[in-house]
């Protein structure tokens, strides 16, 4: 099974296979969050995860006027998880937290009005260009 976990090991986050649906974000949100040009994350049937060990949680708006909620470990501030008010069902995982070259990739490119001059996404007719 593949777990997810912080920079110290203390927050996990254990699923029973990966998601097929995985997304590349380049808003400046996501930035800021992952400390890189973009974040990338699958995305998880709540009931189909398991998350063990202590977390904070900080939340903040949307631009579709919605609430993301982050969840990190307080020990070494490592964002593991989060959840949003639009997809409640769902728990995003950090890709980086799996830190397993078989992480599937992005099916999807989102807020690419924010992208970093730089970076280039792959094969244009799997991704999505819009904003969502």
């Amino acid at each position: 099974m593949p777990v997810a976990q912080c920079g110290c090991g203390a927050l996990t986050a254990t699923v029973m296979e990966y998601s097929p649906v995985v997304a590349l974000c380049h808003r400046t949100d996501c930035q800021r969050r992952t400390g890189s040009p973009f974040g990338v994350g699958g995305y998880f049937p709540a009931d189909a995860v398991v998350i063990a060990g202590e977390f904070r949680e900080w939340a903040r708006p949307t631009a579709t006027g919605g609430m993301l909620t982050n969840r990190f470990c307080p020990t070494c501030g490592s964002t593991v998880f989060w959840t949003t008010g639009k997809h409640s069902g769902l728990i995003g995982i950090a890709a980086g937290s799996f830190a397993d070259p078989a992480f599937p990739p992005p099916l999807r490119s989102v807020w690419e009005a924010h992208r970093t001059a730089w970076v280039e996404t792959p094969a244009p007719q799997h991704f999505d260009r819009g904003a969502s």
